[in-house]
């Protein structure tokens, strides 16, 4: 028995996050229709907010977002979304900062290889020098942030110059060490096809957000 008083004062909640499990209202699993929804309210939320505030707190909260909530729990909303939106752009910002925030010494390692060579996207990726471990994370922070206190296009933009540069980078190693090391050689090949695809979508992206087409 409930022994609590009585009260008509509204009583205060935690927002819920989106989930598709909040979208399963038929045995035949979340309706795509309805997750999709949710996943572009969500990032159209979060990005408007954030680039509403000029509050610089506001934005380091929105930048580590992942690692407060988990990297698994942004991939259940936006991950599926198709690449050239507004969730699917989003989601790859974060999983790139995650992935900087990793390994920072592997990608600088992969960073140097291929900076020389793809000299413009080194300059609009924006790493300082040398690209070290540090710089790398910094650099990957920047980026976020520039999402929702800066242009997002130029977010999008030096975001798709890091990946390109990185698998210049990979794709290099991946020739020298194709005789000695095949099977790496050929994992750190495949890697840079998928970051040079990674980047064309961060570009359309941008160009999408440049003519108000990114929803």
């Amino acid at each position: 028995m409930n022994d609590r008083p009585a009260s008509n004062a509204p009583r205060p909640h935690k927002p819920v996050p989106f989930a598709p499990a909040d979208f399963e209202p038929y045995p035949g699993g979340p309706d795509p229709a309805r997750v999709s929804e949710a996943a572009h309210l969500a990032a159209s939320a979060l990005v408007h907010s954030g680039r509403a505030s000029n509050d610089p707190e506001v934005t380091k909260r929105l930048v580590k977002l992942a690692d407060k909530q988990g990297l698994e729990s942004i991939a259940e909303i936006w991950a599926a979304s198709p690449a050239r939106s507004l969730p699917g752009a989003l989601w790859r910002l974060y999983a790139l900062r995650a992935a900087a925030q990793q390994d920072p010494e592997g990608i600088s390692i992969f960073f140097k290889a291929g900076q020389h060579t793809a000299q413009v996207a080194n300059v609009v990726a924006g790493v300082a020098e040398p690209p070290g471990p540090k710089e790398i994370t910094d650099m990957a922070d920047a980026i976020l942030s520039g999402a929702f206190d800066g242009d997002f296009d130029v977010a999008l933009e030096r975001s798709a110059a890091f990946c390109r540069v990185v698998a210049l980078g990979q794709a290099t190693l991946a020739a020298e060490r194709e005789a000695a090391h095949f099977e790496h050689s050929a994992a750190l090949t495949k890697k840079a096809h998928q970051l040079v695809r990674t980047a064309e979508d961060l570009e359309g992206a941008a160009k999408a957000w440049r003519k108000g087409e990114l929803d």
